[in-house]
């Protein structure tokens, strides 16, 4: 009976997987607000939360930007994303401007990959461990 209960409960994390397509579909914005207001946080769709919210998303993808950022390519994608955020603010919360918000999500995206890319080193590139042992039996023969 136990291993019935768990085996329903290790599948409720690809249920909640599978249902991740959904999150774009505007037919069902409504039922997630109902699920949201069920559970007792159907506050969080209201304006008042949705600016708070946003500036907290925002400063943690651009706290993951900024960490680190001298391994990776520098202050370049962290500053574009500062521009993408701010985009992205003023787009929905001062001119209610859609396209300004839109082309902000876009940039912000795009800053995000550029930050995580594989950094290209050139030809100062340091030895590998195979070319260090290389030297080494080079050197004993």
């Amino acid at each position: 009976m136990r291993s019935r209960w768990k085996q329903g409960l290790l599948a409720l994390p690809s249920v909640g997987f599978s249902m991740l397509p959904k999150l774009a579909c505007p037919a069902c914005w409504p039922a997630y607000a109902g699920l949201l207001t069920s559970i007792g946080l159907g506050f969080l769709i209201s304006a008042v939360y949705l600016f708070p919210l946003t500036v907290a998303f925002l400063a943690l993808a651009l706290g993951a930007m900024v960490f680190k950022a001298r391994a990776r390519h520098g202050y370049k994608p962290f500053l574009l994303g500062m521009v993408a955020a701010s985009g992205v603010l003023m787009g929905k919360f001062v001119w209610e401007a859609t396209p300004i918000m839109y082309g902000g999500v876009g940039l912000l995206v795009i800053s995000s990959l550029w930050n995580t890319w594989p950094r290209r080193d050139g030809p100062n590139q340091e030895a590998s461990c195979s070319d260090c042992n290389r030297e080494e039996i080079q050197r004993s023969i």
